[in-house]
């Protein structure tokens, strides 16, 4: 075995969870399979236990492969900072930034540092399940690819392109992905995973024999739809996971959606919690009506202040604290509850005043803090992890997470500190309690961990179920077969 890469028509096709179902199906065959992923771009990461710096959703795969997350499964990951810059971690660690018009020409560094570690991977690894990013019919950005069509090239990895059909056209979007492709490129495209269906797939067979008929190239499998398979979301935000009826009113959480957000992926365990509904906003309306409110992280602190303020939330947010409704903030969210903030790193903005609800000051260095803490909650064990540049300094209030709390009004730089089942659900209590509202952990409700993993092993079943699992292995083992046609026109 080698490699294999799962490419996909769109952005959201659904690559990162069937990379993950593919690794645990291979994982429980006794496979020692790795994930990998060349470049990602996301401001959802996570610290893995060497300190290095990934994208959440190539730790979740490791997960699923059952082997511990590192730096070689995401060399690269590019962290938006705003809609024309991205800051770079190579490698698990800063490495500078890349501006939109670099996009195409100042990779060739960053290629390179993904392919040697693709190549230091493999050796270490029976198999390595590589996720593509986008589409690779990006033909725009085809010269400095290698996280798509240049990186199977350079390894001659068969790849199974995956299309989402419940955005509908899957097949045109299909067939179209490879007419677009150079006939190299082509050449190791294999096969073809529907994602996503609902309903009779008998409707669906006269379309999938059509396009094996005019690709020459198989469908391996229709995927249905799972419900509740969201949990650590490589997108910003993961709203459409966020569905979860409470009993009778249950307690209402609002999460403002900054448009730089980070690590948003902490609320998915109180989405996940019998009883809370968690909804996204930028209306200062629903933040007064909530019963809580949470300020997520954010990659771009003092310019997602100004525009809390700019859409009247800061007055929504100060209001509830001045009325003792809880409020919490989390690492960038954290830092704009302080007094002050004082940036010379991340945006050059030099001295801010914050939203002033917590007695701190906080400080951007051009280190970042990059950690897995752990530390407790009246009695409750918390282990979490750090991503920051922005430190706050010492506080005259109660201590809470390496952060602090004044009245309704909360502050952490831990991400993942819900995830932890005996704190989340003794501080959602609390916060309850501050709201008014009659909330209490159910008893038989299972523990986040529990349910991450059952998602795991529901995608494991999928590819069990509905994949060609012995043409999946046949492409592992012995790569593309020779001989696909050429579908044209091709990359002109």
């Amino acid at each position: 075995m080698s490699g294999l890469l799962i490419a996909g028509t769109t952005s959201d096709a659904g690559k990162s969870l069937v990379t993950a179902g593919i690794c645990r199906w291979f994982a429980r065959r006794g496979v020692r399979v790795a994930p990998f992923k060349a470049q990602n771009m996301s401001n959802n990461s996570m610290v893995c236990a060497d300190g290095a710096e990934i994208g959440r959703a190539q730790w979740l795969q490791a997960r699923a492969a059952r082997v511990e997350p590192e730096a070689a499964m995401n060399p690269v990951l590019l962290k938006p900072g705003s809609d024309r810059r991205s800051h770079v971690i190579a490698l698990g660690k800063p490495y500078g930034t890349l501006e939109a018009g670099e996009y195409a020409t100042g990779r060739a560094g960053l290629a390179e540092i993904a392919f040697d570690t693709f190549a230091e991977l493999r050796q270490r690894f029976d198999l390595v399940v590589c996720e593509g990013a986008g589409s690779p019919a990006e033909i725009n950005l085809r010269s400095g690819d290698y996280v798509n069509m240049g990186l199977a090239r350079r390894f001659s990895l068969p790849v199974l392109v995956v299309g989402d059909i419940d955005r509908g056209g899957v097949l045109a979007a299909m067939f179209g992905t490879l007419a677009l492709l150079s006939a190299e490129d082509q050449a190791l495209v294999a096969g073809w995973l529907v994602n996503k269906f609902r309903g009779d797939v008998g409707l669906l067979q006269p379309g999938l024999n059509s396009l094996e008929k005019v690709t020459g190239r198989p469908v391996l499998g229709v995927l249905p739809w799972l419900d509740r398979v969201w949990i650590d979301s490589e997108d910003a935000l993961a709203a459409a996971g966020w569905r979860h009826e409470a009993a009778q009113r249950g307690l209402r959480v609002a999460v403002v959606r900054f448009p730089r957000a980070s690590n948003a992926t902490d609320v998915d365990a109180l989405a996940a919690e019998p009883g809370v509904t968690v909804s996204l906003t930028a209306d200062p309306d629903t933040v007064a009506a909530a019963d809580l409110v949470v300020l997520p992280g954010s990659r771009a602190t003092v310019d997602d202040l100004k525009w809390l303020r700019d859409r009247g939330l800061a007055d929504a947010v100060t209001a509830r604290a001045a009325a003792g409704r809880p409020v919490l903030g989390i690492c960038g969210g954290y830092q704009m509850l302080a007094e002050s903030i004082e940036d010379d790193v991340e945006s050059g903005a030099g001295l801010v005043a914050g939203l002033g609800l917590l007695p701190t000051r906080v400080t951007f260095a051009r280190e970042k803090v990059l950690g897995r803490p752990t530390g407790e909650w009246r009695g409750h064990r918390v282990d979490a992890y750090e991503i920051h540049h922005g430190s706050a300094g010492p506080a005259d209030a109660e201590s809470f997470l390496d952060g602090c709390r004044v009245g309704s009004v909360w502050g952490t730089t831990w991400h993942g500190a819900l995830e932890n089942d005996g704190f989340r659900r003794a501080w959602l209590a609390e916060a309850a309690a501050q709201a008014g509202v009659e909330w209490q952990a159910a008893e038989d409700a299972p523990g986040f961990a529990d349910l991450r993993e059952d998602m795991l092993e529901r995608l494991a079943d999928a590819i069990q179920s509905e994949v060609d699992t012995g043409m999946l292995m046949a492409l592992a083992e012995a790569g593309a077969p020779g001989g696909l046609p050429f579908v044209p026109p091709g990359a002109p």
